[in-house]
């Protein structure tokens, strides 16, 4: 039955909008079947970004476990940090293998020790340490110059350090995000920020595996790690992770009776779900989506809990009972992939890896409620890395379904040259920023004021790849973009452009949150940017030929 069933999803299904953008209405593949090469997911570029998918996530989610723990001054707060700390000399074997021992060395000293100074942080926080607290994010701000300065001379510039540096920041300030809030109690908008800060880190290895590819071609035989392919593999790496790291950690705090935190966590894994459902739909449309859901949700996420209760209870009966479930739920979802894969993700296979996840995911729980905490790390590790598995295997099936969707365009023989176009959007009262394809989160808004639109200066020059200096004795900040050098003074409507004054039009000043507001118009003609003003939504739009 579900097999016809499936029949009738497959038909609406080559809108792929949100696991693969850009591929909806593309034009046909070129008619060169015998020169045309399979797309895949398997190819050593790919496999680089999803090994840096795996860690680089992991890292996240560990650091901000740690730090909360911590905090709490949980039973579990050590196993956590040595769980943090494995994943940081787990990398090194990678970057050895492309950066010999000396540059492993280099990369070790400088991540583990950002490590440490995130737990110096919170132990300043809990004990109300203000100078604790301000040496610990000078660290970390270190932290941030030092090892964008290290990416960039790692891949001969292939990652710029200003590009790598306002990565860096991102994930520092959606860290510091999360346990700010996790600190005030607001566990919803703590989680929310989780999901950011995790997902951001997948931003973060497409660009280091696509320069460390560009800058090796040969050692990864001249396979591409931002093709459309390796991008399916890595949303769903995204998703399934995800899935794991929030479920466990949401089983423990329900174990504990956190109530308050286990419920946002419960969101966050229904938001977790709710893309996971929009990924099927734009493949195998609405229907397929609905059916996705109904597995998804009745005997595998909501099964979580009544395991937990299960086992906070010591109730052999219900956690038999739960269990007979979920082995319902895994042959019931792998018949799901066969069918909606075409066979190309066998049932057999599928069942065995959904088996093996939901083993890890009550394995964490077991050991975590006898105490075992390191074990319970342990297994955390294991199944989080299972679910890359996961990735690979319903990617490929997808691709080898839909290979024709996946075939990268022909390189053209004679490029056409043409200036390359930078577009910047930022919003009045909003904190995204979006550079081109690129969207960011400042820790401050564009506001309107006095008639006069006005900008966070940093985030719109280190953005765009200018400097920025401040000196706080002179209140003066200096921008150099290119060959200018612009300097202003707080409070003041002069500035200078390479050392001759000029007059802003509009008093220059620090707002709440400690960043620098300039007039929007003045700064962006200034540098010959065209810029746009949207009234109706109090969009920005800047615009220029690099």
């Amino acid at each position: 039955m579900m097999k016809m069933k499936m029949k009738k999803f497959i038909a609406p299904v080559l809108s792929l909008t949100l696991l693969m953008p850009g591929i909806a209405g593309a034009a046909p593949a070129p008619q060169t079947p015998m020169t045309m090469m399979k797309a895949s997911v398997n190819t050593p570029a790919a496999d680089l970004r999803a090994n840096l998918d795996h860690l680089l996530s992991e890292h996240f989610a560990l650091a901000v476990t740690a730090m909360a723990k911590a905090y709490d001054g949980a039973k579990d707060a050590d196993a956590a940090y040595k769980a943090l700390d494995q994943n940081a000399l787990d990398m090194q074997p990678a970057i050895a293998s492309l950066y010999g021992d000396a540059g492993a060395k280099e990369f070790e000293r400088i991540f583990r020790a950002h490590n440490k100074y995130t737990d110096d942080l919170v132990k300043a926080t809990k004990m109300g340490n203000q100078a604790g607290i301000k040496q610990a994010q000078a660290n970390i701000n270190g932290f941030v110059d030092e090892f964008s300065t290290f990416l960039s001379t790692a891949t001969e510039g292939k990652l710029p350090k200003a590009a790598a540096k306002q990565a860096l920041q991102v994930h520092e300030d959606l860290v510091q995000k999360v346990f700010d809030e996790y600190v005030a109690g607001d566990y919803s908008d703590a989680y929310k920020a989780y999901r950011e800060g995790f997902k951001e880190m997948f931003d973060v290895s497409k660009a280091l595996s696509t320069a460390i590819t560009t800058q090796m071609p040969e050692k990864f035989n001249n396979t591409k790690a931002d093709t459309k392919a390796a991008d399916l593999r890595s949303a769903l790496n995204h998703l399934a992770s995800e899935h794991f790291a929030l479920s466990a950690l949401q089983m423990q705090e329900e174990y504990d009776g956190r109530t308050a935190a286990s419920n946002a966590l419960v969101t966050s894994e229904a938001g977790n779900t709710a893309d996971f459902k929009a990924a099927i739909a734009s493949i195998y449309g609405n229907d397929g989506a609905n059916a996705f859901e109904k597995i998804w949700v009745t005997n595998h996420v909501n099964a979580q809990s009544d395991y937990v209760k299960a086992v906070k209870n010591n109730d052999a009966t219900a956690r038999a009972a739960v269990q007979k479930r979920i082995d319902g739920f895994t042959t019931e979802f792998a018949s799901f992939l066969d069918s909606a894969t075409a066979g190309n993700l066998p049932k057999a296979a599928a069942q065995q890896a959904l088996t093996t996840h939901e083993d890890q995911v009550q394995k964490v729980l077991d050991q975590y409620a006898a105490g075992n905490y390191d074990a319970s790390y342990t297994t955390n590790r294991e199944g989080f890395k299972v679910m890359f598995g996961v990735g690979q295997a319903l990617g490929n099936a997808i691709v080898t379904q839909f290979n024709d969707k996946f075939q990268e365009p022909a390189a053209p023989t004679t490029p056409a040259p043409a200036p390359d176009m930078t577009t910047v959007w930022m919003q009045v009262n909003s904190k995204m920023l979006k550079i081109n394809d690129k969207t960011t989160n400042m820790d401050t808004t564009p506001v309107l004021w006095k008639n006069t639109t006005y900008i966070p200066l940093r985030f719109l020059s280190e953005g765009i790849g200018a400097t920025v200096k401040w000196d706080k004795k002179a209140q003066q900040v200096t921008v150099m973009a290119g060959n200018d050098t612009l300097e202003f003074w707080v409070n003041n409507n002069v500035m200078e452009v390479n050392g001759v004054k000029k007059n802003v039009g509009s008093t220059v000043f620090v707002n709440k949150d400690g960043r620098t507001q300039v007039p929007l118009r003045f700064i962006a003609e200034l540098l010959n940017w065209d810029v746009k003003w949207a009234q109706k939504d109090g969009s920005i739009t800047l615009t220029k030929s690099m």
